[in-house]
């Protein structure tokens, strides 16, 4: 059930290639399968079993008993963390290979896989580890004829679907609480790149995890997902994605009420206002939208600048794009920008391009696509300017190395220009005047405010939208919320 793949770096390894269920790798029912391909040259890298809705019931029912069983249900808190710790250890001692997995399914730069993703996918499961055993109820004083307390309890099982632009890591984010709680786990990868959480699926049964803890399935998402979704077996749901299919599984899950979180899509604006630090504002921007090939879902998309610093500041923008963003074999130490992930990814953003040149924005910089040596999903980091509110590529998320810029005169119109959209995940703006930051961050309308910077989150803060842009919030203390009842319990002390 394996194979072994050598990546563009040197490294080997053994690959698993089945559905990890119950702590073992087997074929899907039908033996279906779905190839993956390495972005960088567009050729296969290898096929992974596929699961059916019969694969997904197995799934869950391994799921189910080990939510049951003694093994995972008799843990301490403590002894919850403690597995969690070592889970930590074990992908910290495999860390480089996890990285060339990452590189070469999703495209990412190989340092960027091993210096952040990886160090973000250690930090998230060590910090909930550390709240396995303090999360705690509480007691409420009611008088003395009675005791009343809570308790948090687990769900029961979970069934979480995660994305192609950081397999890894948001796939951290929704074990790290659901494990911390005591639930188990039936974790869908997305179908595009499933090879870095199949190595790491190894690592849980090392660790120590019972048989069903944790589950990971590859599969089409309108077939395992879909399955997963509909279980009557499943008491949560658990998406990041596009908002399109968070819909679609809002209606699916609605048949059985299971509880849901949601992260969905974004077109996040960043505000410069007359009085900020171009040269700050320009670095960040950059950062902001181009880094991950602009494959972010909080990515900030849309520049408003204040129209008496326009020019000073697309310059500036443009010539720090042109000196950081460099393209190339995300093996290489110097690239900044690898390929998009897919083929049909790399041909959506192509298209938004195109629907930019046609509705008479300014191409600054780039504006096609950019292959390496004559192959791979490429596109040239793309900056618009005199853009207007009404096209296309204002209004609809991109969610590849694309930006565009519009200017506006006041405070106001700025806020209107911000939340003019149906999304609301994060947002950002520049200034020194710390009361206007302050004053505007409670005006956007969006989940996450960043002031003078872009997109640098922090697993110990909260992290969601508003609007069509998702339900409820992961990382942070407030990430364990959706993955717990809290259960009242009155005792009468007059009995």
């Amino acid at each position: 059930m394996e194979v072994e793949l050598t990546a563009p770096n040197g490294k080997k390894w053994q690959q698993p290639l089945g559905l990890f269920i119950n702590n073992e790798f087997v074929k899907s029912s039908n033996e279906q399968k779905i190839e993956t391909i390495n972005p960088t040259t567009e050729e296969p890298i290898t096929s992974v079993y596929a699961a059916t809705a019969e694969d997904v019931d197995t799934a869950v029912k391994a799921a189910r008993a080990a939510f049951k069983d003694k093994s995972w249900k008799s843990l301490s808190g403590t002894e919850r963390g403690a597995l969690m710790s070592k889970l930590v250890a074990l992908i910290r001692e495999h860390a480089e290979t996890l990285a060339t997995i990452e590189t070469l399914d999703n495209g990412k730069p190989y340092s960027v896989s091993l210096n952040e993703d990886l160090a973000e996918v250690t930090g998230v499961l060590q910090y909930y580890a550390g709240y396995a055993d303090k999360n705690f109820g509480q007691v409420i004083d009611v008088g003395p004829s009675k005791f009343a307390y809570t308790v948090k309890e687990p769900l029961g099982v979970c069934g979480q679907i995660i994305p192609w632009n950081y397999p890894l890591a948001m796939a951290a984010w929704k074990l790290g609480p659901s494990l911390a709680c005591g639930n188990t786990v039936v974790l869908k990868l997305a179908e595009q790149t499933p090879l870095s959480m199949l190595y790491l699926a190894k690592l849980v049964k090392e660790a120590g995890f019972p048989p069903g803890v944790i589950n990971v399935i590859n599969g089409y998402g309108r077939e395992a997902g879909a399955a997963l979704v509909q279980h009557e077996g499943v008491d949560k749901v658990a998406f990041t994605g596009s908002t399109a299919t968070g819909k679609e599984i809002m209606k699916m899950a609605s048949a059985t009420m299971k509880n849901i979180t949601l992260e969905t899509g974004g077109k996040s604006p960043l505000i410069v206002f007359e009085d900020a630090d171009l040269d700050l504002a320009a670095e960040w921007s950059h950062i902001g939208i181009m880094s991950n090939q602009g494959q972010i879902c909080t990515a900030t998309s849309r520049l408003l600048v204040h129209e008496s610093i326009y020019d000073q500041f697309v310059e500036k923008f443009k010539a720090n794009v042109e000196k950081v963003s460099v393209l190339g074999d995300p093996f290489e130490e110097s690239t900044f920008q690898g390929p998009q992930v897919t083929k049909t990814q790399y041909e959506r953003v192509l298209g938004y391009i195109k629907a930019g040149k046609e509705e008479g924005a300014t191409v600054m910089l780039g504006g096609e696509a950019a292959p390496q040596k004559g192959k791979g999903f490429f596109i040239a980091p793309t900056i618009f300017a005199n853009v207007k509110p009404t096209m296309k590529i204002f209004r609809e998320e991109i969610f590849g190395p694309c930006v565009v810029i519009t200017s506006f005169k006041t405070e106001e119109e700025a806020i209107d220009l911000a939340n003019s959209t149906t999304y609301g995940l994060g947002s950002a703006l520049f200034t020194k005047d710390i009361t206007k930051a302050h004053r505007v961050a409670r005006e956007i309308e969006a989940g996450m405010v960043w002031v003078n910077s872009s997109n640098d989150s922090d697993y110990r803060v909260p992290f969601g939208g508003v609007k069509q842009s998702g339900i409820g919030r992961e990382l942070g203390e407030a990430g364990l919320a959706p993955y717990c009842n809290i259960k009242s319990i009155h005792v009468n002390m007059t009995a």
